[in-house]
């Protein structure tokens, strides 16, 4: 995972970030929950849309970051938020609904994850996962291809912080045999921003582009920061009105255990 998140360059685009989040609470099952669990919370932005669809629940926020979870704090001083590692954290007792929005494709091994988190609900409870799937996206093959190149001795030890993915098909047979019913879909989100500049933002608020930066010199990043967005004006041209279309596949799973 990344060293640290910063909750001002996440909420830049928060409407954009947001929309996932709104899109996989409205597919959860449950017309009534009595405790809800927003995994990797942020900034309490998917956490205020738990508490608005289930307004007489318990809702806890739980994240790693504590920049995040002071502007979480400072948006809905009356929800319980706990600094914890959502990978190893278990739940003092099982929650009706556990949204996972973003957070576990910055996990390693989803085939002990994933049962894990489904055994943390109650009967009949629902496990809600949103994973990024755009690491074949131009913004991303970027970033890694300039790493092996001209950049390659400074970035050579750069972690891969993001995990890839499993196949949808083998999120199935992991999690049909302990679950009631397995939902999942595949969304491409169309997100107009308003130049190249404000793209190299949405990579450095989510995370993509912050590990490269953080292995450069001070005195290295602003040569890094110009090619990149050179290179990302050549694979992202501006749209009729000026803006550029950032493409984000998303993987949606919805669990009723």
């Amino acid at each position: 995972m990344i060293a640290e998140w910063s909750a001002r360059l996440y909420l830049t685009f928060e409407d954009e970030r947001t929309r996932p989040a709104r899109d996989l609470v409205a597919q959860i099952p449950l017309e009534a929950a009595r405790r809800v669990v927003d995994l990797g919370c942020g900034p309490g932005n998917s956490t205020e849309i738990l508490a608005a669809r289930y307004p007489e629940a318990d809702v806890i926020g739980i994240d790693s970051s504590p920049d995040m979870l002071a502007a979480a704090r400072r948006r809905m001083p009356h929800t319980s938020f706990i600094q914890a590692d959502v990978r190893t954290y278990r739940l003092p007792e099982p929650a009706d609904v556990i949204l996972a929005n973003a957070v576990l494709n910055w996990m390693p091994d989803h085939r002990t994850l994933f049962p894990r988190l489904v055994s943390q609900l109650s009967d009949g409870g629902v496990l809600a996962i949103q994973l990024p799937d755009n690491l074949s996206e131009p913004v991303h093959e970027t970033l890694r291809a300039m790493a092996e190149g001209a950049w390659a001795r400074q970035l050579s030890a750069v972690p891969r912080a993001r995990i890839p993915l499993l196949r949808p098909e083998e999120y199935y047979d992991l999690l049909s045999p302990i679950a009631g019913k397995v939902e999942m879909w595949r969304t491409v989100y169309c997100h107009p921003l308003a130049d190249h500049a404000a793209l190299m933002e949405w990579m450095r608020g989510g995370g993509g582009l912050q590990p490269y930066l953080d292995a450069l010199a001070p005195a290295e990043r602003p040569d890094f920061l110009a090619a990149y967005e050179e290179r990302l004006a050549r694979v992202y041209p501006r749209r009729a009105d000026g803006r550029v279309l950032l493409y984000f596949p998303r993987l949606f799973i919805v669990v009723l255990r």
